[in-house]
């Protein structure tokens, strides 16, 4: 958790920072000196990590969000203005997963509530994020892909889909700012130890070992150093990318 970036004062929002990769990168980057604004469904578990932040001398606000609904966005982005007068930085994290089916199997709800949350939450999150950037004169955005943003997984069309979607998205919105001050990057992320991988996996660690290269899986802190790093100046030079942090899978 030591910070190796000086994010001091920035404001960044995280949504899904409830949980794993989300958590994880919000202590971070308070650690670093950030002040994080966190948005998340579980309420709870929203404000337990505020409280954590603020118990350890960092700066954190936290609202419940669900990013599939665009007003939550458009208040959680609010409520960094009103509070920070400011923002500097975003995670878009916030996203999930569900059953694994061939298509002709899956729910239509499935579909809905997959795309809703993982692409139309993110294009709703970086609508907002931009706006208030460029009254801030400017910023950077991180969006989390997947390693199946990048390449296919059987069963999971619908996933595939909202993942290849933010990937595609990420591009064409680096462009649209790359000229005023917005850097807007992605990351595809292999198995990373979360709850939900533990959801998945039954908590079986090793299950995806033998079709990752690195024949591991992740750690959430090798996630938020890669999201420090794209949303810190040391990556001034970096927009549209797509940084696959996945053991060697997308080498494969």
């Amino acid at each position: 958790m030591s910070p190796q970036y000086d994010l001091q004062d920035k404001v960044i929002i995280v949504t899904g920072g409830g949980s794993g990769m989300g958590r994880d990168t919000s202590l971070a980057l308070a650690s670093a000196g950030a002040r994080v604004v966190v948005g998340n469904r579980n309420a709870r578990a929203g404000a337990a990590l505020v409280e954590e932040i603020v118990a350890s001398g960092g700066q954190a606000l936290f609202r419940v969000t669900d990013v599939a609904n665009a007003a939550d966005c458009e208040a959680l982005v609010a409520l960094a203005l009103k509070y920070y007068g400011r923002l500097d930085g975003a995670f878009n994290n916030a996203g999930l997963q569900r059953a694994f089916t061939d298509v002709h199997q899956t729910p239509v709800e499935d579909f809905s509530e997959v795309i809703d949350i993982n692409l139309k939450g993110m294009l709703y999150m970086m609508k907002y994020e931009t706006a208030a950037m460029l009254q801030s004169g400017g910023g950077a955005i991180v969006n989390n892909a997947s390693i199946f943003g990048l390449k296919a997984m059987a069963q999971a069309a619908y996933y595939v889909a909202a993942k290849h979607g933010i990937v595609g998205a990420t591009r064409a919105a680096a462009l649209d700012y790359a000229t005023r001050g917005i850097r807007i990057n992605a990351i595809c992320p292999g198995p990373i130890k979360t709850p939900s991988f533990d959801r998945v996996t039954s908590g079986d660690e090793h299950m995806y070992d033998d079709g990752v290269p690195m024949h591991r899986i992740g750690q959430p802190h090798e996630i938020s150093a890669a999201v420090l790093w794209l949303l810190s100046e040391q990556s001034s030079y970096v927009t549209g990318a797509t940084l696959s942090i996945d053991g060697g899978m997308s080498a494969a």
